[in-house]
C-alpha cells in the first residue's frame, strides 16, 4: 500500500510539472502578445518627444519646463513606443502643458466656469484644449498600465516555468530514490544446514 502512495505522489509531481509549464506557457504568450499590442498602437500614433536640443534652455512655461529634464529629456528625439514613454510623456510633459495653460485648475474645474460664463469663447477653447490633452494621457496612462500588464505577467511565467522544473525534478528525484530494492529472507532451517 505504502509503494503505491509513493508513486501516486511521484505521478502527481509530474502533473503539478506539467500543469505549471503549461501555465507558464500561456503567460509568456499571454505577456508578449499585450507587449506586441502597446508597441504596435503607439507606434502608429506617430508621437515624438522633442528633439535633444529643445532641452538645452528649458523654460517655465515654454515647451520644455525645467522640470521636464528629469524624466523627459532621457527620451529627447526618440518615437514614444513603449509603455514606460508613455508614462513619461503623460504624466510630466502633456500633464505640465495643461497645468501652465489652465493656471493649476482640472478639467472640471475649468468646464464650470466655462458653463457659468457662456460667452467667453476664450474660456471655451480653453476648456476644450485642456479635455484633449486629458484625453489623450489617459490614452497613454491606459497603454502605460496595460505595459505594466506585460512586465508582471512575463515575471509569472519565469516564476511558473521555475517551480515546474523544480517540481519535475523533485517528482524525478522520488521517483529514483524512492526505489527500494526488495530484501528476501531466506529462512534457515536445520535440513539446509545439515545438507551443506
Amino acid at each position: 500500500m505504502r509503494r503505491n502512495s509513493h508513486f501516486v505522489l511521484v505521478i502527481a509531481g509530474f502533473a503539478a510539472a506539467v500543469l505549471l509549464a503549461v501555465a507558464g506557457g500561456l503567460l509568456l504568450w499571454g505577456s508578449a502578445y499585450v507587449h506586441n499590442t502597446v508597441h504596435n498602437q503607439l507606434s502608429a500614433q506617430q508621437i515624438y518627444f522633442p528633439p535633444q536640443a529643445a532641452f538645452a534652455h528649458p523654460v517655465a512655461g515654454g515647451e520644455i519646463t525645467p522640470n521636464m529634464i528629469p524624466s523627459v529629456s532621457q527620451y529627447a528625439g526618440q518615437q514614444l513606443v513603449t509603455g514606460q514613454q508613455a508614462e513619461a510623456y503623460a504624466d510630466h510633459f502633456i500633464a505640465q502643458h495643461i497645468t501652465d495653460m489652465s493656471g493649476g485648475k482640472t478639467y472640471s474645474q475649468l468646464s464650470a466656469l466655462s458653463i457659468a460664463q457662456p460667452n467667453n469663447t476664450k474660456l471655451a477653447g480653453l476648456v476644450a484644449t485642456v479635455f484633449k490633452g486629458e484625453t489623450l494621457r489617459s490614452m497613454l496612462l491606459n497603454a502605460y498600465g496595460w505595459w505594466k500588464v506585460s512586465q508582471i505577467t512575463y515575471i509569472a511565467s519565469l516564476a511558473a516555468f521555475g517551480l515546474a522544473g523544480l517540481t519535475f525534478l523533485g517528482s524525478l528525484a522520488a521517483l529514483t530514490l524512492g526505489r527500494k530494492p526488495q530484501i528476501t529472507h531466506e529462512a534457515i532451517t536445520r535440513d539446509s544446514i545439515k545438507a551443506a
